[in-house]
């Protein structure tokens, strides 16, 4: 099982790069979109942001680890690892297809989804799937929508002609944003790490040690940039004034704040395209739909991906 448990730590790492470089950039999407930050200055500023909310989570926000792991609480260890790497794999190339079209995506949806298909593939079903943790995945999903798009309008009509240079706080309110992001993502796919590293004999690294080792490849992929989701996200989706930008982030910041002390996993692509839906002028539905398309087939995409993935290499 060796050979197994290193390639699933090896994907593990893959899917925190893809996440920093295809969710993260989300975060600063509104302040260059609506040209408080250049592209290249956010990505730098969400890539440290990122890293100091990753780093950090671990001592302020346990919850959102331990509601990951128990998504991949299965009964016997070998098939845990066929089903995990199975389930990586899909995320990766989930996230990678949905790139090049400048879509957004959520990665702990793909792993829920490909940890229930590679579940499936087991001839055991969900049942070996946690039922909280499932409940309180989606309840952050049906929270998020409604809460950001209403956090988002509010926030709008409390600061329309009462905030002096909102170029200026908008950079403050996307650091936010990306720090929260790395507080939520950080300990999602942190709780992937300490799951691989109980694999096998572990290899007794520090939950410190991986925290930061997760912080640092999530910081390196915000780094390197996801320039076409935060083209369609900042400036396709909808028309933003700075203080819009601004109300938006706001918006989305709150989500991410009152979920992670929930302890509830929550995207951050939901939450500030819910938040720019809401804060922004004149949202454009084609790109909505095609957003919301591609979050809905998020489940039957990565579930399907990891059941034949799971199939294949078992066979």
């Amino acid at each position: 099982m060796t050979m197994t448990v290193h390639l699933a730590r090896l994907l593990v790492l893959a899917v925190i790069f893809v996440n920093g470089w295809t969710d993260a950039p989300n975060a600063i999407a509104t302040a260059v979109g609506s040209g408080a930050l250049s592209f290249r200055r956010g990505v730098l500023m969400a890539a440290v942001c990122n890293f100091a909310g990753a780093a950090l989570a671990c001592l302020c926000f346990p919850a959102v680890a331990d509601t990951m792991g128990e998504l991949a609480a299965f009964f016997d260890p070998d098939a845990a690892v066929v089903t995990l790497n199975a389930a990586l794999l899909s995320i990766v190339l989930w996230s990678v297809a949905a790139w090049r079209f400048g879509l957004p995506t959520s990665e702990s949806h793909a792993l829920l989804a490909g940890l229930s298909g590679g579940a499936v593939a087991l001839g055991a079903g969900a049942a070996q799937l946690s039922a909280g943790a499932w409940l309180r995945v989606l309840a952050g999903l049906a929270l998020s929508l409604p809460v950001g798009v209403a956090a988002g309008r509010l926030f709008r009509q409390a600061l329309a002609g009462r905030v002096r240079r909102p170029a200026a706080w908008q950079k403050c309110a996307a650091a936010l944003t990306a720090l929260l992001h790395g507080v939520q993502d950080g300990q999602k796919f942190l709780a992937l790490l300490l799951l691989t590293d109980g694999l096998d004999g572990g290899l007794s690294v520090s939950r410190l040690t991986l925290t930061l080792l997760t912080a640092g490849v999530m910081a390196l992929g915000t780094a390197l940039g996801g320039k076409p989701i935060v083209e369609k996200v900042g400036s396709e989706l909808a028309s933003l004034s700075p203080a819009d930008g601004l109300a938006a982030d706001l918006g989305a910041g709150t989500v991410l704040l009152a979920c992670s002390l929930m302890g509830l996993p929550v995207s951050t692509t939901h939450a500030k395209v819910a938040a720019i839906c809401g804060a922004g002028q004149g949202a454009n539905r084609g790109v909505m739909g095609q957003m919301a398309g591609a979050w809905i087939l998020t489940f039957p995409a990565c579930g399907a991906m990891a059941f034949l993935l799971t199939k294949a290499m078992l066979a």
